[in-house]
């Protein structure tokens, strides 16, 4: 991927130059995303890394580090310098079959953190059973459906559902059934997009989240990871997406 530095301070866009920031968690994904995109891209410096914007697109692109910290100081500290359209987490995930197999695109219709909470004698209950706040955010779904649509209109098999955000992979098939259990319509799992979504949450900014699907939740398998199948199916998505539409359509609400 060839980059040169640009202005960090661009200025102030109009209505017309709104973009759309993407956040994802390593290198790999971030190119996966900016090869989907037409013509190059320039590095912009922002505080504790780069952000790659695409010359021929109104997409930024961010690799943020693994995790929901990471994500959300990272997405902060984008949607400090400049304001933005619409945010969207990004990457490979694990998928929950049969809803989400190896190789499916997911677009979260909710954004909800599944190991946010604390343990009691009666189960797991989340920060917002608990009285603490929320462990959910709800992309717009108009922007959602517009996305699936442009996505199965180019052969992309996409589906939607709740991705879940763990600080924890699960690796086990215990883990799995617990997480299907309490969220039954689940079709990923993982460790971002909850983060991103606080820091759009904060400046006022739509968010959606789109994974394409490495491996199944459930037993650590690495032999049966598709890692480099799903960074293709990343690129994809990101060809097909119609990001200007997107961006419109998310500001309606």
């Amino acid at each position: 991927m060839t980059a040169h530095v640009a202005d960090a301070h661009p200025g102030q866009p109009g209505p017309e130059r709104a973009r759309l920031l993407v956040v994802v968690a390593v290198p790999a994904e971030a190119e996966a995303v900016l090869r989907g995109l037409p013509g190059g891209a320039e590095a912009v410096p922002l505080p504790g890394g780069l952000l790659h914007r695409s010359t021929g697109t109104p997409v930024d692109v961010l690799a943020a580090g693994v995790g929901p910290a990471a994500a959300a100081a990272a997405a902060s500290a984008a949607l400090a310098v400049r304001p933005y359209g619409l945010v969207a987490s990004a990457g490979i995930a694990g998928g929950f079959a049969p809803h989400a197999p190896v190789g499916a695109t997911v677009l979260a219709d909710a954004i909800v953190a599944a190991d946010l909470g604390a343990e009691t004698p009666e189960g797991f209950a989340d920060v917002t059973e608990l009285g603490f706040g929320t462990v959910r955010h709800t992309p717009p779904p108009a922007a959602v459906a517009l996305a699936v649509k442009a996505l199965l209109t180019r052969d992309v098999d996409a589906v939607t559902g709740p991705v879940l955000t763990v600080s924890t992979v699960t690796g086990s098939a215990e883990r799995a059934a617990a997480l299907a259990a309490r969220h039954p319509r689940a079709a990923a799992e993982a460790m971002e997009g909850f983060g991103v979504a606080e820091a759009a949450a904060r400046y006022g900014v739509p968010v959606i989240e789109l994974r394409t699907v490495s491996n199944p939740v459930g037993p650590r398998d690495r032999a049966a990871w598709r890692i480099g199948e799903a960074l293709a199916a990343l690129e994809r998505a990101f060809a097909a997406l119609p990001v200007r539409e997107l961006i419109e359509e998310a500001g309606r609400g």
